[in-house]
């Protein structure tokens, strides 16, 4: 029986189910690690941190909310918060995470054509139309995230995620890591905020898919 291999496995197959290719054992571990264990005190701080920081953020906007109000409004000290989140694009990033990995596993083992069993071409088009569909429910908190510091976008686990996923779906040009790099760039927080007024979603959304069509 042929394997699927066009995408990134799960690492909790059955005996039976097609192996792990080697490419994705780091993207994999990248999703399956757990976060470290908390002391009880200390999650519940955790959750009021980022139930505070997600309804400051929908009410005032990311750029108006500083990190002494989300302090102020989750009842934790000032030291508390720059400790666990150490700045702005932290606590961005942690608020993304469990949206970001409902994702993740729906590549890894939903249903297709965004999980597996379809030609990859199929599967990359999935991807970027789910990817943009988050990335718009999520603009400023992704775009924080993301230009906090030079190169941050790059640094984040789970870009290192996407990108694995979308060159294996181009695993037959001939640099796929390249471009699943010059791909992924379209989908950058900041340039979809930049253009998104001049060229509405579904420009956007058909530019991602046509710049697929030809890197494929």
């Amino acid at each position: 029986m042929a394997q699927d291999i066009n995408g990134p496995q799960s690492g909790f197959a059955t005996p039976s189910a097609p192996p792990v290719p080697s490419e994705a054992v780091e993207t994999l571990e990248i999703l399956r690690t757990p976060p470290p264990k908390e002391r009880a005190d200390a999650a519940r701080n955790r959750a009021a941190v980022l139930e505070a920081a997600a309804a400051l953020f929908a009410e005032h906007g990311v750029e108006a909310v500083s990190m002494d109000q989300v302090a102020a409004a989750a009842g934790v000290g000032k030291g508390t918060l720059f400790r666990r989140f150490g700045d702005k694009a932290g606590l961005a990033a942690a608020l993304l995470d469990a949206r970001e990995r409902l994702l993740q596993e729906a590549v890894l083992h939903g249903p297709p054509p965004l999980g597996p069993g379809v030609p990859p071409a199929e599967r990359l088009a999935a991807f970027l139309e789910a990817y943009l569909d988050y990335l718009l429910a999520h603009l400023p908190v992704v775009r924080m995230s993301e230009t906090a510091t030079p190169g941050a976008r790059y640094r984040i686990g789970a870009y290192r995620f996407w990108h694995r996923h979308v060159a294996l779906q181009l695993a037959g040009t001939p640099d796929p890591d390249q471009a699943a790099h010059a791909l992924l760039a379209g989908l950058a927080a900041d340039h979809v905020a930049a253009l998104l007024p001049e060229l509405g979603v579904d420009r956007l959304r058909a530019g991602l898919l046509r710049t697929a069509r030809a890197l494929g």
